[in-house]
């Protein structure tokens, strides 16, 4: 027996870990589809602080990565901002953030580095050289890296901010990193919003689906299906459910990223909405779920335990697909 699974022996009983927290209905473990090692200012507690949180809460894996971009103190504020949106100073591109997720991962023990699954994410998404610096880096640490991004286009507050031309989707930076993760079997997430905070409607879909279709064969995780806060607050998003039907039945390499806002349109009131609970079944290898933890991880589980109701709603077989098998069989050299 290993020190994690004797680890997991210990502690399970005592903290309240998420497949407890399930015991309405689903029992089995979760992993974590999206952890962000660092924030917005490249900070953040490192990978020995998020393997002990994970032990702590029966994870068995994550993806993790950087953040593309970090904000600046400008020399108008008379103060650090503590918060990416603290003030109007912009952010920039910051490609360092992978070296920063690859030596954190490295220091760590052999067997705790294979829990986590490093995703490349520091380019500048309108440079048409993006593509050739993240194949660079492939080639420095071969067999390290296992997907792409997060790939951070349309993001209503962080694109305002960001310096110089606003990226998107369809890019043409960006669909050669497509074909790069093709060619390295590599799968993406995108981040790109549906809709600006003054649109009910899928404004910016033409984007994602020209995005989708540039690399058929590359496997596309769509971060939060498209929303964020700025959106969950100010719109209905009534027309996301047949916007990500639709998507799903069109596009093969879509995969959906169930993490953040997301889960407050499909949970309502606690529980999940019946139409979604029938598009995971309908769809049950094309859905995963991820924390979205920014740089410290103490709301790792509150984060994961929010798709809880989902889970419930689920047959065990679907719920363990989403909640643990999917994130695992997208990574190079398992998907099929």
């Amino acid at each position: 027996m290993n020190t994690h699974s004797i680890l997991r022996i210990l502690v399970t009983p005592l903290l309240g870990l998420l497949s407890v927290a399930c015991s309405a209905g689903y029992q089995g473990a979760i992993n974590d589809a999206e952890v962000h090692l660092v924030d917005y200012f490249q900070r953040g507690e490192g990978a020995e602080a998020l393997i002990h949180n994970m032990d702590k809460l029966n994870i068995d894996h994550a993806y993790v990565m950087g953040l593309p971009v970090i904000k600046k103190w400008d020399m108008s504020q008379p103060k650090s901002p503590r918060f990416v949106y603290g003030d109007d100073a912009p952010v920039y591109y910051y490609p360092k953030t992978d070296e920063i997720i690859a030596r954190q991962i490295e220091s760590l023990p052999k067997q705790q580095q294979e829990r986590l699954h490093p995703f490349l994410s520091g380019i500048n998404t309108t440079d048409l050289n993006a593509a050739e610096q993240l194949e660079r880096e492939l080639k420095f640490r071969p067999d390290f890296w296992q997907g792409i991004g997060e790939i951070i286009t349309r993001h209503d507050h962080l694109t305002a901010l960001t310096a110089d031309e606003k990226p998107r989707a369809n890019h043409p930076a960006l669909l050669k990193v497509y074909q790069l993760a093709e060619k390295y079997d590599l799968p993406v997430i995108l981040h790109s919003n549906i809709t600006s905070r003054r649109e009910n409607n899928p404004l910016y879909l033409r984007e994602l689906k020209q995005a989708l279709a540039s690399s058929p064969n590359t496997r596309f995780l769509w971060a939060h299906a498209g929303t964020t806060s700025t959106l969950t607050k100010h719109l209905s998003l009534d027309f996301l459910y047949d916007t990500v039907s639709h998507l799903l039945d069109e596009h093969d390499n879509l995969h959906i990223l169930a993490s953040w806002t997301l889960a407050d349109v499909i949970m309502v009131k606690g529980k999940a909405d019946p139409r979604w609970v029938e598009l995971v079944k309908r769809y049950p290898d094309r859905f995963v779920i991820g924390s979205d933890i920014v740089g410290s991880f103490g709301y790792q589980e509150k984060a994961l335990m929010s798709w809880a109701p989902l889970l419930n709603a689920l047959p065990d077989d679907v719920a363990h697909q989403i909640a643990y098998q999917n994130m695992l069989t997208l990574l190079p050299g398992s998907s099929g």
